[in-house]
């Protein structure tokens, strides 16, 4: 029965990351894949916050949210290529800013996402 609840909420992620990516930005520097990993970490850092303090939320609840719609919703295998890509245009300092800022600001999405579930909880 777990694997029903991982499937539906992948699909609801990776449809909500599809509509995300249909918004029209022209740019080299792939700020919407960018903005769907830092709301990703966001989300899955309130669902860990939440979880947490919750001993009661069932296992089928968090492998709904965290593994389904959290994983089918960030793309870090799309910002890997988008990164690769970059590198291999030669544009070093997109490239490096890209990385940076990915990584920094989805950990600090993690944060943001408990502290605004301890706030909430």
């Amino acid at each position: 029965m777990s694997f029903v609840f991982v499937a539906l909420g992948g699909a609801i992620g990776a449809v909500a990351r599809y509509a995300i990516s249909l918004i029209p930005v022209k740019s080299q520097f792939p700020i919407l894949t960018l903005v769907t990993n830092i709301l990703g970490a966001v989300l899955i850092g309130f669902i860990v916050g939440m979880t947490d303090k919750k001993a009661d939320v069932s296992q089928n609840t968090v492998l709904f949210w965290k593994t389904g719609i959290c994983g089918g919703f960030t793309t870090f295998s799309t910002f890997s290529l988008e990164a690769y890509k970059l590198f291999e245009n030669k544009a070093y300092g997109l490239g490096g800013l890209y990385v940076g800022l990915s990584v920094c600001c989805c950990i600090f999405g993690i944060l943001l996402g408990k502290k605004l579930a301890t706030a909430l909880g």
